[in-house]
């Protein structure tokens, strides 16, 4: 059950990036929209109400949440980049992802979404300062502190998670 839920394995958090390996986060955060994009592109509507794993989100769910989840991280970046260690607001994924618009919406609205924030995204980050890049927010489930250098490595993870919990359902099913 691991292996399904965490197909990749967990997020560890280093001590510190190199400014080569934030390039690569940055990279992998830009190209995310597409290879999503593609990993749907001919799944129906039952492949698309389909769990990834026993108990997990369906396909149409994850997409959803890649696009709430990351407007939240893109958001924790601006206010991290513009007050001095924000305490930011945490939500309930699992909650967001049985609202409405997640029912009700086509996952090509969140795909575009996703487009255009990963655009604006990666367009701030490629153009923050090494000074920039030190800067934190707080979270307040435990009062940690967050660097952004981190932060922009736990959601290229974040991106590669979800996207392998799709391309293996795929291999599973034959599809």
């Amino acid at each position: 059950m691991e292996a399904l839920k965490y197909p990749i394995g967990r997020f560890e958090p280093l001590p510190d990036y190199t400014p080569e390996m934030v390039n690569g986060f940055i990279k992998d955060i830009h190209y995310l929209p597409q290879l999503i994009e593609i990993a749907v592109q001919q799944l129906d509507d039952y492949q698309l109400q389909t769990p990834y794993r026993p108990d997990g989100w369906t396909v149409a769910q994850v997409v959803h949440h890649l696009a709430d989840s990351h407007m939240n991280g893109y958001i924790r970046m601006k206010l991290a980049l513009t007050e001095d260690q924000p305490i930011i607001k945490p939500y309930e994924e699992g909650e967001w992802a049985k609202l409405p618009d997640v029912k009700h919406i086509p996952i090509n609205v969140s795909i575009t979404l996703l487009h255009a924030l990963h655009t604006r995204w990666t367009n701030l980050m490629e153009h923050l300062t090494a000074a920039e890049w030190e800067r934190t927010f707080i979270h307040p489930a435990n009062g940690t502190k967050h660097h952004l250098k981190t932060h922009a490595a736990n959601y290229a993870w974040h991106g590669k998670h979800h996207l392998e919990h799709i391309l293996r359902l795929k291999e599973r099913m034959d599809w």
